[in-house]
């Protein structure tokens, strides 16, 4: 019996078999119609005059273009603004820099209780206890560098041979020691530091703040001359870590000296004395002092003499030099009335021991 729609006679011969026409499952609906790009005319609207035979339909709806630009820029904004939110939210980002701390200091001269003994630098060396010393940048050695538990070995090695350069241009540079030369120094220090250097510098002041002293060893060139280039020295270096982000390394060395008057003879002369001094510096560095080979001077702790207990040695160091002998005085007064910060007036013996034996 033939099926609903199917022509009276059935199925023709020699075609697929009944309902398994081969374009049977391709289904012309209403949407499908419509969403065409070509579309053929009506039989009414073929009637006028000339009428194609079909018409082009527009590829999308111009009235609701506007709308989707709209949609799609607010898109892009959306996640241009999301981007730039994470970006400066981010929680693994860096913490801040750490400001550096001010620089705290102590200078003591130490008085002999007698006559500077004299000599050639030869002879002076040869009867003190820096004949056992090494001379110059040798004098300062590396304790073994090992890594600490959230520094490598490579950024302890950093953070010693920065503070060795700290102390051979400070300690050792005839344009530091003897001259006005800041500079070699000044580039190794914190940014946050250098305003309280530079005032130390130019404006220097026992207030245990701003001493030229307390960061680099000075001698006032019209006065005194090295009467021996080869300056001698012994220390120790230890490092120490103190938190996830920070290492500290503390110096203690003593620097010897021979010195003789500016107006005195050639070097190697017989009026030469030797001048000590001993050293203590408290270091600190956290990862980014240590890309930019800086440091922070946390404190300086220094004894010098022989000097005066009278002579202010802020500015620059006071040697008593061949033959001179120390003021009698004591240190300077201390007015425990004044207001502002207090400093206290300090001095130390010379032990003989320390001098060159006759």
């Amino acid at each position: 019996m033939a099926g609903r729609g199917d022509p009276p006679e059935g199925t023709p011969e020699g075609l697929p078999g009944g309902g398994e026409d081969e374009y049977g499952s391709v289904v012309f609906d209403e949407s499908f119609v419509r969403a065409a790009r070509v579309q053929e005319f009506s039989a009414m609207e073929r009637m006028g005059e000339h009428a194609p035979a079909v018409r082009s339909l527009p590829a999308w709806n111009a009235k609701r273009a506007p709308a989707q630009i709209l949609v799609l820029v607010l898109l892009v904004v959306i996640a241009f603004g999301t981007a730039i939110y994470l970006g400066v939210r981010h929680p693994y980002q860096p913490a801040p820099g750490r400001q550096a701390e001010p620089l705290r200091v102590t200078v003591v001269p130490l008085a002999p209780r007698g006559p500077v003994p004299g000599g050639t630098p030869a002879e002076l060396y040869a009867h003190s206890p820096a004949e056992q010393f090494r001379t110059g940048a040798a004098g300062i050695t590396m304790p073994p560098v090992r890594r600490t538990e959230h520094f490598s070995e490579g950024q302890v090695m950093t953070a010693l041979a920065t503070v060795k350069d700290y102390l051979v241009r400070s300690s050792l540079d005839p344009d530091v020691v003897l001259g006005d030369a800041v500079q070699p120094l000044r580039t190794l220090l914190h940014p946050d530091q250098m305003p309280q250097f530079d005032r130390s510098v130019t404006s220097p002041a026992a207030d245990g703040r701003h001493a030229t002293t307390g960061w680099l060893v000075r001698f006032d060139p019209g006065q005194v001359a090295l009467a021996d280039s080869e300056v001698r020295v012994r220390g120790t270096l230890e490092v120490l870590e103190t938190g996830a982000g920070t290492l500290e390394i503390t110096s203690d060395h003593t620097f010897v000296y021979a010195l003789r008057s500016a107006a005195a003879g050639p070097p190697g002369s017989d009026e030469a004395s030797l001048f000590i001094v001993r050293r203590e510096l408290h270091f600190r560095f956290d990862r980014d002092d240590l890309a930019h080979h800086r440091l922070e001077v946390r404190s300086s702790y220094l004894q010098a003499g022989p000097q005066s207990c009278s002579a202010d040695a802020s500015a620059a160091l006071r040697p008593l030099l061949a033959g001179q002998r120390p003021d009698p005085r004591g240190p300077a007064g201390t007015d425990p009335y004044a207001t502002g910060r207090a400093s206290a007036a300090v001095c130390g013996s010379l032990a003989p021991e320390a001098q060159p034996s006759p």
